[in-house]
């Protein structure tokens, strides 16, 4: 046989690469949905470090959710091949997307905490146009300056948790005419939460006794609850993250204060850390293991089964976004991220194990779903290391639209680079 008439691997690969050239796509993309058996989902998350205890449950709900989909017979019949690191700070973060991008040919990469590091994450796959889904960074700049046609939210901004507790903070009274004293983690979250909570706190006639930034290192409370007990505020506002929660809550109690407490930004994680009797106040999440639905039932049953403890409202991030996933690459029998973010902005509805489906906002890619506001219990009526709070009903009530906890497109700015 002639040469010329023969198909080697190189020619084939040139023939490939020059089609892809002319389509606008890279050679490696087509390349890997024409020849892999298993479709690939990059997961980053932080698994060290302050943070590193939501990871955790994040690395837990995102393995249960893959064993899962792939028991029901994978993304478009391919077996779900999962690839996870610890995301550790910004730049390792980037570097580690290009690379499960690149090199490993990821449909997406799903997951990660930091705010920061969910930037540079969503740079990177604007960059290589992969689909990128945040499940734990809060920041309103996320969906607003720095927003990033590629990336999508299933974690709530900033602002829904604040309008969220904030009901709670009017009908008890704590807000108009209340002063506040905050600590606030020293980070892009803080600082973006610290904002969206005075926007709040002006809107509705309250005023700050004092603010402090806290260094996201930061153990040893002490001086700060000393400043505290001087100002006698109305609430002491935790805009924390991570452990410094638990730090803080523990040291609350060891010190005997009994300022009512409250916080913009929380994980179930945190409180039971922080253990039976110190934990206090009123806080916002986004899901909790109590919520009684179908669909939050069996998922605390099977994360229970697997994991004897419940899950937190971190693993409910991880959980759902990958089922999201999979839902919408089996739905639209495509892998390619251009075609499941159209699917996203048209307004697809999913299953959010909640009382009612939820959906991506196409103006800044947040997903809109139910809140709620939980209030720890008094100590003698807590039952077991788990069930320590009681909860508000969904947020927003069942004759809102959803969009009323999110940001308003005055408030909140995002403009998609072309």
């Amino acid at each position: 046989m002639s040469n010329t008439n023969q198909f080697t691997r190189r020619s084939l690969l040139k023939t490939a690469g020059g089609l892809a050239l002319a389509s606008g796509l890279s050679a490696p993309s087509i390349l890997s949905a024409q020849t892999s058996d298993v479709i690939r989902i990059g997961h980053l998350t932080p698994r060290t470090g302050f943070l590193g205890p939501l990871g955790e449950y994040g690395v837990m709900a995102i393995d249960l959710a893959v064993e899962e989909i792939n028991a029901a017979g994978g993304m478009m019949g391919r077996k779900v091949e999962l690839l996870k690191e610890d995301s550790i700070n910004p730049q390792t973060a980037s570097t580690k997307a290009e690379r499960m991008i690149e090199r490993d040919k990821v449909a997406c990469i799903i997951g990660e905490i930091s705010s920061a590091s969910c930037l540079t994450i969503a740079q990177v796959a604007t960059r290589n146009k992969t689909l990128f889904i945040n499940t734990g960074g809060n920041s309103d700049a996320l969906r607003g300056k720095d927003c990033q046609r590629y990336m999508f939210h299933v974690e709530s901004q900033n602002s829904m948790y604040v309008k969220t507790v904030g009901r709670s903070f009017l009908r008890d009274g704590l807000v108009k005419g209340k002063k506040w004293y905050s600590l606030t983690a020293d980070y892009a979250f803080g600082h973006d939460l610290l904002n969206v909570s005075k926007r709040f706190m002006q809107a509705n006639g309250g005023n700050f006794a004092g603010d402090d930034l806290v260094p996201t290192d930061a153990t040893d409370f002490s001086a700060y609850l000393l400043k505290i007990r001087e100002a006698k505020p109305d609430l002491v506002v935790i805009n924390l993250a991570g452990n410094q929660i638990t730090n803080f809550l523990k040291q609350y109690a060891e010190f005997g204060l009994t300022f009512p407490v409250g916080g913009f930004g929380f994980d179930t994680a945190l409180a039971w850390a922080a253990g039976k009797g110190n934990f206090v106040g009123t806080w916002p999440v986004v899901w909790h293991h109590l919520l009684d639905t179908p669909g939050s039932k069996a998922f605390v049953a099977a994360f229970t089964k697997k994991y004897n403890k419940p899950p937190e409202n971190q693993a409910w991030g991880d959980y759902i976004a990958t089922k999201i996933v999979a839902q919408s690459i089996n739905e639209l029998k495509s892998a390619e991220s251009p075609k499941i973010i159209e699917h996203f902005e048209k307004g697809a509805k999913f299953d959010l194990l909640k009382t009612r489906p939820g959906y991506f906002r196409a103006s800044d890619h947040q997903l809109m779903h139910e809140m709620y506001a939980v209030t720890a219990l008094p100590a003698d009526k807590i039952k077991n290391q788990w069930d320590i709070f009681s909860s508000s009903p969904a947020v927003p009530g069942p004759d809102e639209p959803l969009e009323v906890i999110a940001s308003t497109a005055e408030e909140n700015v995002c403009k998609f680079p072309s």
